[in-house]
């Protein structure tokens, strides 16, 4: 069995019973993948108890499921399971020091693996709080994600929301201050003020911000492009603004002042 194959088997568990204890042990669990259109009482529990918790379900044909397990009896469900437990956002907050201002990092739909695992780097190197993602269109944890952090996945919570645009709203009462990337921001970004409680809000490799995502944001900031590409790769972006960011706040800490807009 190739290399590549071999690792990602480390991160499935296949069977009804496993999954469901699984489930009920609360293991950190990515998605559950089900046979389409087989109903067995056990399943049906499954499907229940990922519902509970907010986990995922996928419905596949049965041939998806084998090549995930070519050698396992998967009895019509597997799991994909997280190197790592996810953290609620009010964790994240909860577990800012006092005297520290908040400072946060949420993916709209990044998914590339490689990608978040880069991102989570640049959060531990520095010192941010937490990164959220999406439940759903997003890379979620996993071994090509921690690989790619360098370890940093140990270090770095991550929460998993269904909705970016009301987490933000959910920030925003929080007293965040919510900034965008975006290529038709209104201030290129080392221009803006990035220096309170604050989440940088990183949009997909393809898309960018959705359009509500984008609408929340207290404002939108753009990376200056003088060359023939139009954009940045998400990882490389998000590590630009979040080391203004750092850059900001040591300037407010000495008491030199913030630039303002």
């Amino acid at each position: 069995m190739p290399a590549k194959e071999r690792a990602r088997l480390e991160d499935v568990i296949a069977g009804r019973n496993p999954v469901r204890e699984a489930l009920r042990a609360g293991r950190p669990i990515n998605k559950i993948l089900m046979v389409r259109d087989y109903y067995s009482g056990p399943l049906l529990e499954i499907f229940a108890l990922a519902r509970e918790k907010g986990i995922p379900v996928q419905k596949v044909e049965k041939h998806s499921l084998n090549r995930f397990v070519p050698e396992t009896a998967h009895q019509g469900v597997i799991a994909l399971v997280a190197p790592k437990a996810y953290v609620t956002v009010e964790d994240i907050l909860a577990a800012v020091q006092p005297g520290e201002e908040p400072f946060l990092i949420l993916l709209d739909e990044i998914s590339d693996p490689r990608n978040l695992g880069a991102v989570l780097r640049t959060a531990d190197a520095a010192g941010v709080h937490g990164v959220i993602i999406p439940r759903r269109r997003s890379a979620p944890l996993t071994l090509i994600v921690a690989k790619a952090s360098a370890g940093a996945i140990e270090y770095v919570p991550v929460a998993r929301v269904a909705n970016i645009a009301q987490t933000i709203d959910t920030l925003k009462k929080n007293g965040i201050w919510l900034v965008g990337a975006d290529p038709d921001g209104q201030e290129v970004y080392w221009d803006a003020r990035l220096d309170g409680p604050l989440a940088l809000v990183i949009g997909g490799e393809d898309k960018g911000l959705g359009r509500l995502v984008k609408e929340r944001c207290d404002i939108l900031v753009r990376l200056p492009m003088s060359g023939h590409v139009n954009s940045l790769n998400a990882s490389v972006a998000a590590a630009l603004l979040v080391y203004e960011v750092v850059r900001q706040r040591r300037k407010a800490l000495n008491h030199e002042g913030v630039p303002h807009s």
